[in-house]
């Protein structure tokens, strides 16, 4: 072979070969993946965590980078282990509705089990898979470790859903995009086209709001059209409950608008066969709620006025891990304490606040910031839109550390006066939260 022949054959089969992440990903993993059922138990004081069952469904829509590192810390955390040297091969980061559960005042006295299903690429090699779930202080309340081998016959292949399915928006392969699915609830057989209309009003919501609408190109949003045998969801507090497929429901603790679904399990099969990392699931119902847990799932109700607002915040919660910036002093236990940071990035205890916003702040900014006079005199939320559009603007992008959020006055401090994150009224994310979500999307699609 001639020279420069030998270079250029060289030269392909170098372009050719996995390099970097792509190569470390290929080394321990298929283009498969690996779905793990849960059963998460306990009360206040002692919790369990259980395995329910493996299945498996090909392709993989997860990141093949950064796969030893998390994003955000979490409330909980899934990692796959190198058998033997128990090195992490793949970790993930999340909050469940279990752990927010664990706050309240009926955890004391009583148990409770809560499904969990999480995914994680195919392993090509016998591995441990460790799951553990931390309270407010970030030490870890309890962990499962347990063996997977994916020659196991008792991991169930999963066909793809029958569900008719539209992808609303494509912007490139699964492997670059980050992957939202969303599903609907309440929508009998002959609703479909109503789902597909309110599926399409969420991505034009989600994609209206900066930085997502610069983001838009990273992002892959698919409907699938699951149906119900009833229309609507259940309203215990209204003594209605449906016949639905995922069994969305108002009143998760007792709070009349706290919308969730009542069966994650029935969520994931409804999506079998799709391509997904994220979840939004729309009721159709025209009640005022909705819920955001982190890298576990949205749902919100698609036909009040506020759906576009709610699922904008929502969102923030569940892709982001964004924390709210309301507070109310009425919650059993609080959420936060003064010696960690929380680990949502708006929100801070002042702990560790050189790990926040501080490079964020103009030179001179008080910490603790005083308020506007306008924000210590009004309940700014019902005259937000009286107030002149510089004074709006003002109250939501001039960065300081404000006393109250994460449901508590006192201790726990946010960027902004008013933002997505604390009020509806407010339109936008503040500076502090739109950094937070690009560098979720930078993480997630971007090598290193």
């Amino acid at each position: 072979m001639k020279p420069e022949n030998l270079f250029i054959a060289i030269l392909i089969l170098f372009l050719q070969a996995p390099r970097g992440a792509a190569q470390e990903f290929d080394r321990h993993f298929e283009d498969r993946t690996l779905r793990l059922d849960y059963i998460f138990a306990g009360n206040a004081k002692t919790q369990r965590i259980h395995l329910s069952e493996a299945l498996s469904s090909s392709g993989w829509a997860g990141r093949r980078h950064n796969l030893d590192n998390l994003c955000l810390e979490g409330n909980g955390i899934i990692e796959v282990l190198e058998k033997g040297t128990g090195k992490v091969l793949y970790a993930n980061s999340f909050s469940t509705l279990f752990q927010e559960w664990l706050s309240e005042e009926e955890a004391t006295v009583s148990d409770k089990a809560f499904e969990n299903v999480f995914q994680v690429p195919f392993p090509r090699k016998p591995v441990d898979i460790r799951v553990s779930l931390k309270d407010i202080r970030g030490n870890v309340t309890s962990s499962l470790t347990h063996p997977l081998d994916p020659a196991d016959i008792l991991i169930r292949p999963v066909s793809a859903t029958s569900y008719e399915s539209r992808y609303l928006l494509k912007s490139g392969d699964v492997s670059s995009c980050i992957d939202l699915a969303i599903v609907g609830d309440g929508y009998t057989a002959s609703e479909k086209e109503k789902f597909f209309a309110d599926a399409k009003r969420a991505v034009e919501a989600l994609t209206s709001h900066e930085p997502f609408t610069s983001l838009k190109n990273r992002f892959n949003i698919v409907a699938v059209a699951a149906e119900s045998e009833e229309s609507g969801v259940s309203v215990p507090h209204k003594g209605i409950w449906k016949n639905t497929l995922l069994q969305c429901h108002y009143d998760t603790f007792y709070s009349e608008r706290y919308l969730t679904a009542g069966s994650m399990k029935a969520v994931y099969d409804a999506l079998s066969g799709v391509s997904f990392e994220h979840i939004l699931v729309i009721s159709n119902t025209p009640i005022y709620g909705g819920g955001g847990i982190y890298n576990s799932i949205l749902t919100c109700s698609a036909d009040h006025p506020t759906f576009p607002k709610v699922l904008v915040h929502e969102f923030g919660h569940s892709f982001a891990g964004l924390g709210d910036e309301y507070y109310y002093d009425d919650g059993y236990e609080p959420m936060y304490v003064p010696e960690k940071e929380p680990w949502e990035p708006n929100l801070t205890t002042l702990a560790d606040f050189g790990s926040k916003w501080a490079d964020m702040l103009p030179e001179g900014t008080p910490v603790p910031t005083p308020e506007d006079a306008v924000e210590r005199e009004n309940d700014v939320r019902r005259i937000w839109n009286s107030l002149p559009e510089d004074t709006r603007k003002r109250l939501n992008s001039h960065l300081g550390v404000y006393e109250g959020g994460g449901y508590m006055s006192k201790g726990v401090y946010r960027p902004v006066q008013e933002c997505r994150m604390k009020i509806n009224e407010c339109e936008d994310f503040c500076p502090v939260c739109e950094r937070a979500i690009r560098r979720t999307v930078d993480f997630f699609t971007e090598e290193p």
